[in-house]
């Protein structure tokens, strides 16, 4: 049996320092404060985030639209780069991104961010990027919580997870129900992976690899592998919202896990198929990178990652010009992708 060390035992010799967590609360309140919108009530470090419904009584039948996500094993190529302000953008984006495919305007957002050890410089660059992507999405980061787990984590480990409320006149909402045969699907382009298919990238780009990330390449006009890999996730909902404003859709689908292939045939009936093209738009170089080291095929790719695509909208043909002007002006880079045909609910390709 181990002996009990000698003398008391507090909370910091346990593992959890209260002061280092007063000090990270601290570093991250500009960050906070700087995603307010005129609704937030109070300030950073009440029990609960406040938030006014007065909004809600502009819409005829308003419905609240709640996300929740994380980033996945994206995080652990950030830890092992010591490159922490961009996970949190892409933390926003996976929870922001999917309710905006309602048609819903993001409100706020909740994070929560557990540790193995607390250190309130790196917690302040992981909150400053969740702060960005909430500036991003137009949303107001109205809570959060950060857990030391010491002793179930290690102490360089952290994860991430959020969580969106949005809302969407239901006269508005976006059901895809109305998608028909001769319907446009227009896709906007991804920043690259965003935050999918990590662990088969970590796979075969990284481990073995470790010392090359960080190494300006040639093939890569000059940025490294790791940069590239750490792009954070395109946000969309300015463009979308504006978009959807002046012109009718009438679905959408967020490109996350799963690829093309599992995503777009969420936005459509039962009785029709996203036919898509290929070669309607250029896929990003990382996708090769991967593709070759893998050595998988394309359906596999398009099982997995977005391949260059990051939204898609399906709208009748006679409005997709004015959309895609509209998301163009917005600096959207946009393609007709595919059209809708008869079928069963499924994603083919041509």
């Amino acid at each position: 049996m181990t002996d009990r060390p000698q003398g008391p035992i507090d909370y910091r010799s346990a593992g959890v320092d209260t002061a280092e967590g007063a000090r990270a609360v601290e570093g991250i309140r500009a960050h906070v404060r700087a995603t307010y919108r005129p609704e937030v009530i109070g300030d950073i470090g009440g029990f609960g985030g406040l938030f006014s419904a007065s909004k809600l009584k502009e819409m005829a039948e308003p419905v609240l639209v709640s996300g929740t996500d994380g980033v996945g094993t994206k995080l652990a190529l950030a830890q092992l780069l010591d490159r922490h302000d961009t996970v949190g953008i892409d933390l926003v984006a996976m929870c922001a991104n999917d309710i905006l495919v309602s048609g819903a305007e993001p409100l706020f957002f909740l994070d929560y961010v557990a540790v193995g050890r607390l250190d309130s410089a790196r917690m302040e660059r992981i909150v400053a990027g969740i702060a960005e992507g909430c500036v991003q999405a137009g949303c107001a980061l109205v809570g959060g919580e950060m857990a030391e787990h010491p002793g179930t984590m290690d102490v360089d480990d952290y994860d991430l997870s959020g969580f969106c409320v949005g809302v969407v006149d239901r006269p508005k909402m976006i059901t895809g129900e109305a998608i028909a045969p001769g319907d446009v699907i227009l896709g906007l382009a991804s920043s690259g992976l965003h935050s999918n298919g990590f662990s088969l990238v970590r796979k075969v780009l990284v481990e073995g690899r470790e010392a090359e990330l960080e190494l300006p390449r040639v093939d890569l006009g000059g940025t490294t592998l790791g940069e590239l890999l750490l792009a954070p996730t395109r946000i969309y909902v300015r463009s979308v919202l504006a978009t959807l404003a002046e012109v009718p859709v009438k679905g959408m689908a967020h490109i996350t896990g799963g690829g093309i292939t599992e995503n777009l045939d969420r936005a459509i009936p039962k009785i029709c198929n996203a036919r898509v093209a290929r070669g309607s738009w250029r896929a990003p170089q990382v996708f090769g990178l991967v593709q070759d080291a893998a050595g998988i095929d394309d359906e596999s790719m398009y099982r997995t990652f977005n391949m260059g695509v990051g939204f898609a909208l399906v709208l009748d043909r006679a409005h997709a010009p004015a959309a895609a002007a509209k998301l163009r002006e917005l600096g959207e880079a946009v393609a007709e992708i595919g059209e809708i045909v008869e079928g069963t609910g499924v994603v083919v390709y041509e």
